[in-house]
């Protein structure tokens, strides 16, 4: 029989959940565990920020970061696509942020710790400047004056910075705007910086002087800027181009610098960068799927015939270059796309062409894993990708796809892919060919595989970060998108393709992992939002449990007080429900919600994964160890393995595999 919780005994709940945690007391020796390697399952070129600019020897290379660990600075002859340098930006993961002075230097900003790199012409090193403001741990977007000083933007204050080029010595201009915790976007002209903002879409004139910040008025068609980013901001001949949206394509406006107006808008444009005046004074950028010529004097778009096919579509680079082909005389255009594809066109003669360049593949750090009935499968953060490994021999097989949150083996043998963005939900077939039109086509006339069951987009969620099987439907965990709280309970029906989404199942809550049993989904959720700076309205997060034949909650519990996630639960052999809070992991009893025990296993605050076999619990505490719990309900934690790792998964019901990095392990469980 189901279990049954009146609704009328919620706020009890809580009340009976406040016992005592108690110490963990596993005086025992560890059980002796091996974790043996996998190797590194996921590895891709992913490039975000560039710039086209004079490169080693004088000639005009295509310059781009690509993401890793660390992140490497690449210059990229356009003619051949062969890699001219590739030097580390050691300590950085990654960048959006490149720019080259009038002189030839290259600046690179990143992300994960906030750092302003500098490579001088003829230098095959680059020289780490460190952090231009301490408080800053993300310089967005950066450009440079007629001197050659770099002006950035940051997160998370806010703020923008300027860095002399000849002295090293730091402005800091302060946050921008005081509602504004990230400045996204940023541009130059003529003494003046213009920024756009994130979480909302708001734009600013900077005096780099005086120091003096002037708001401008928002584009007529903007409508509500609340939730919106300035995504993209060029500054070209006078002008100020601003894309507003995501890395997908939405509305370009134009800010005339002299007139002070908005002058014209673009829709369907593509980010991530648009080129330079060309000597006619026209500029290029992709829109609506197709590389255009815009003419600012008559505000037209010319079609140049090359076209581009994917989900993902935008410039990390454009700029011009004299190639020195037969098909591409005089100046050309050229570009680089995401996955280290170069794109070239000829004005002259209308030649166009797309190709692989030659950027070094990077490892991938793994976001998420999930064991099969015979594989592993992984799903990467950032640049994305899914692969599925063979536990005993490591042998894998790697696709590109979307940034993966979650996957889950079904019973019928598919594979449910939860993504980022917009909390998309994929089922996959691993018995057929792979064809992702998306991201990385298949052998024409294949079916799409995986295919696009859910898009969760219109409920305002943005990652499906948690997956469970329940009454032949697929339960969606998710967090919700922008500066909201908020996440959202999905069932999707694979019969009938029909979807029902549940906000707030637990009120500005995110739900982060979720398991079932007998028609229930019981979930575990964190206070935070869709950004970082998001205010939890909360200071705790709970375990709820859903009955999917009602469409009810029936109960609601906060296991660790001031805990903000509660990042897993799962089922113990014995039916009893467990779950992990940042150092705490804790029993329940699924009937009513209370708490039986728990135990304090950890010394930090970082958030782990737990999992079952038919032996027992393992749960990972303070991501460098896993402790066992037998069954019965006088068993307590042991340690079980002492290893460094950030997820962790059961794949065939008798081994334990986890991630370390880009890196996947196995451990044979030892009865």
């Amino acid at each position: 029989m189901r279990p049954f919780r009146p609704l009328l005994a919620l706020t009890l709940a809580t009340a009976l959940a406040v016992t005592p945690a108690v110490p963990a007391t596993a005086t025992d020796p560890p059980i002796h565990a091996e974790a043996v390697s996998l190797g590194v399952p996921l590895s891709d070129v992913l490039l975000i920020g560039g710039t086209v600019a004079p490169g080693p020897g004088g000639k005009t290379a295509i310059w781009n970061v690509s993401t890793g660990g660390p992140a490497y600075l690449n210059a990229i002859d356009p003619v051949t696509g062969h890699s001219l340098l590739s030097t580390p930006l050691p300590g950085a993961e990654g960048s959006y942020a490149v720019a080259a002075t009038p002189t030839g230097t290259i600046y690179v900003g990143t992300y994960n710790n906030g750092h302003l790199y500098r490579l001088r012409p003829g230098a095959t090193t680059v020289e780490d400047l460190g952090r231009p403001i301490a408080s800053e741990t993300f310089v967005w977007r950066i450009t440079t004056d007629e001197q050659g000083n770099v002006y950035g933007g940051t997160y998370p204050n806010g703020k923008v910075f300027r860095y002399d080029d000849q002295t090293g010595a730091v402005r800091d201009y302060g946050r921008v705007l005081a509602t504004q915790t990230y400045v996204k976007s940023i541009g130059y002209a003529n003494g003046k910086v213009y920024t756009g903002s994130l979480p909302d879409a708001r734009f600013t004139e900077l005096d780099t002087t005086t120091g003096a910040i002037t708001e401008l008025p928002p584009p007529p068609n903007l409508g509500d800027p609340k939730g919106k980013s300035v995504y993209d901001l060029n500054v070209r001949g006078g002008r100020v181009y601003v894309r507003v949206g995501t890395a997908f394509p939405g509305p370009m406006y134009v800010w005339d610098i002299a007139s002070r107006a908005w002058v014209d808008e673009v829709q369907t444009a593509h980010g991530l960068d648009i080129s330079p005046l060309d000597p006619e004074g026209k500029l290029y950028f992709i829109q609506a799927g197709e590389l255009k010529k815009y003419d600012p004097a008559t505000k037209s778009l010319t079609g140049t015939g090359l076209t581009f096919t994917g989900r993902i579509q935008n410039a990390r680079a454009i700029g011009y270059a004299d190639l020195g082909l037969p098909d591409y005389p005089g100046t050309s255009v050229v570009g680089t796309l995401w996955r280290g594809e170069e794109f070239r066109y000829n004005p002259q003669t209308g030649k166009s062409e797309i190709f692989q360049t030659q950027v070094r593949r990077e490892p991938i750090e793994i976001l998420s894993v999930s064991g099969g009935a015979k594989s592993v499968y992984t799903g990467g953060y950032l640049n994305g990708g899914i692969s599925a490994t063979d536990p005993k021999t490591g042998a894998t097989t790697f696709n590109r796809f979307s940034q993966t949150e979650a996957t889950l083996e079904a019973t019928d043998g598919r594979v449910w892919v939860g993504t980022y963005p917009e909390a998309r939900l994929y089922s996959y077939d691993p018995r057929l060919t792979w064809n992702s039109p998306e991201y990385s086509p298949g052998p024409p006339g294949t079916p799409e595989n995986p295919k696009l069951a859910v898009n969760l987009k219109p409920e305002v969620q943005m990652r499906a970060r948690a997956l469970v099987e329940v009454n032949g439907q697929i339960a969606v965990g998710t967090v919700p998108d922008g500066d909201r709280l908020g996440g959202a309970l999905a069932f999707y029906d694979p019969r009938s393709g029909a979807t029902t989404t549940y906000r707030n199942v637990v009120q500005d809550e995110s739900v982060f992992g979720l398991t079932a049993r007998q028609g229930i989904v019981y979930g575990g959720t964190s206070i935070t939002g869709g950004l970082g700076t998001t205010k939890p309205t909360r200071e705790s997060g709970t375990v709820f449990a859903w009955d999917v034949a009602t469409k009810r909650k029936l109960w609601e519990t906060v296991p660790v007080a001031k805990a903000p996630s509660v990042s897993g639960v799962t089922f113990g052999p014995d039916g009893t429900l467990w779950g992990v809070a940042n150092k705490t992991v804790f029993a329940m009893d699924p009937r009513y919600g209370t708490v039986l025990r728990s135990y304090v296993l950890g010394t930090t605050s970082q958030t782990g994964d737990i999992v079952a076999t038919k032996d027992g619990v393992y749960v990972s505490i303070d991501l460098n160890k896993i402790y066992r719990i037998a069954p019965g309900d006088r068993a307590k934690p042991k340690l079980y393995l002492e290893h460094p790792h950030k997820r962790i998964a059961v794949q065939g019901g008798q081994r334990l595999v986890f991630s370390n990095g880009p890196e996947l392990f196995r451990v044979d469980i030892r009865r």
